[in-house]
């Protein structure tokens, strides 16, 4: 395929969360709508999540959090990225996140928050179209 490049997701779930179908499901369905998704597997730092992006030449790193963390994890991830200079890097989250901290997650950086009732598709279309602005 030559041309355009396809659009690069980092899903990594942040913290002590032990639970991962959530975001292997939303992997399937970004590797299914032709976006490249990386799975970093459980138990990531904000760190190890931002060290893993970079690598891999990201443009979206999707975090994932049921434990409750969020609040903590998720600036720390965007934080981390400004210190890299990797600020470039779209930032969204889903989980277990109630409705009212989802404008404090705004103001730290995250563009998106998809609570459980998301659908697949339209996680698959605010990436494609909100983010990536249909390139991909």
């Amino acid at each position: 395929m030559m041309g355009k490049r396809k659009i690069r997701i980092l899903v990594a779930k942040v913290g002590l969360d032990g639970h991962d179908r959530g975001a292997k499901v939303i992997m399937r369905a970004l590797q299914d709508a032709g976006i490249e998704a990386i799975y970093t597997g459980l138990r990531q730092t904000p760190e190890q999540v931002v060290n893993a992006a970079v690598q891999e030449d990201v443009d979206i790193i999707a975090l994932s959090c049921l434990s409750g963390a969020h609040r903590t994890l998720f600036p720390k991830v965007v934080n981390q990225l400004r210190e890299k200079n990797a600020q470039d890097i779209v930032v969204i989250g889903g989980g277990i996140i109630p409705t009212e901290d989802i404008a404090g997650m705004k103001r730290a950086g995250i563009q998106a928050i998809f609570q459980p009732e998301t659908t697949t598709t339209e996680i698959v279309d605010y990436i494609k179209k909100d983010i990536m602005g249909g390139k991909g």
